[in-house]
């Protein structure tokens, strides 16, 4: 990556907040930070020892644990050092590029794993009797592997667009991470060309992955309602409730911040809050209390720990 830039350090200048609320602010992220991190390391752990979580709706959950996990790790740590510090927190220039590329690539990728899950919970509904041979160990690992790989060539992109930019003034990032609408307003040169292409890039995904996520679950109403039986629906509703309510979280706010004309600083970095705080603490606390299963699995591996501890 070859650009002309002069800045070697960048200010993240963190969330919009008066001085009295620093210590309230830390320990409130520092508490979800930590939730998060646990939570979704439990779920992994829970997945992974149960052999009845052995499937692929699982499999793909402890994908979304393992980026999730990571995706508030990007961020959440450099929030709290601009939280605690009145002229914000500096970044090298190398950082903030591993910062962006690791935050975009853990966010078009789980953008793309909850497609992925979507189409998972259509042939499970729609095609009981055929799924457990339509998504196969090995057509799993391939959908997964496929969602990394996509996410990765999306974040390159994104990066190598940004960056490659001359920046040669100011250095201060209206933000609390690293993210390309915030740092090409740093640009030494006209970037609405690469505004434009940034757009399009995040839009093509954005809708296009919503647009799948859509599709599968007006099939799957139209097979839901099918069944004969209220108790038989219910339990069809509920198994994909808990995915829609992440993926609203999820997409919701992302289209707030990157298809739409404009861009008001201080209201940006509080809506990001929502997808880079919010949404990676929802997955653990929405799979574990609506899942009777993970909390089967849960329960049976505090009693095998308790159980240890007594030898």
């Amino acid at each position: 990556m070859t650009n002309m830039s002069l800045v070697t350090t960048f200010i993240l200048l963190g969330l919009p907040h008066s001085p009295e609320l620093d210590t309230l602010l830390f320990g409130i992220f520092l508490v979800i930070y930590v939730l998060t991190v646990v939570g979704n390391l439990l779920i992994l752990l829970v997945i992974i020892v149960d052999s009845h979580l052995h499937t692929p709706m699982y499999f793909f959950l402890s994908n979304l644990s393992f980026i999730d996990m990571w995706y508030c790790t990007v961020t959440v740590p450099k929030m709290l050092m601009t939280v605690v510090s009145p002229e914000g927190s500096p970044i090298s220039f190398h950082s903030c590029v591993a910062q962006l590329y690791s935050f975009h690539f853990l966010g078009s990728t789980e953008c793309f794993l909850y497609t992925v899950m979507s189409y998972d919970r259509f042939l499970a509904i729609s095609h009981p009797l055929r799924y457990a041979s339509m998504m196969s160990g090995r057509t799993c690992t391939f959908l997964a592997t496929t969602t990394w790989l996509s996410g990765s060539v999306h974040s390159a992109v994104q990066t190598t667009l940004t960056f490659r930019l001359p920046f040669c003034g100011p250095n201060q990032i209206q933000h609390y991470f690293c993210d390309a609408p915030p740092i090409l307003k740093l640009a030494c040169v006209d970037t609405s060309t690469v505004e434009m292409v940034i757009f399009v890039n995040i839009g093509v995904v954005a809708s296009g992955c919503f647009f799948l996520i859509v599709l599968s679950y007006v099939s799957i109403v139209r097979s839901v309602l099918k069944i004969r039986t209220s108790a038989g629906r219910w339990r069809a509703f509920q198994t994909c409730s808990s995915h829609c309510t992440v993926v609203l979280c999820f997409f919701v706010p992302c289209v707030f911040i990157y298809l739409r004309p404009g861009s008001k600083e201080a209201m940006d970095r509080i809506v990001a809050v929502f997808y880079t705080v919010m949404t990676p603490l929802l997955n653990p606390v929405v799979y574990t209390l609506r899942n009777k299963k993970v909390k089967k699995a849960l329960l049976k591996l505090k009693g095998k720990v308790v159980h240890l501890q007594s030898k």
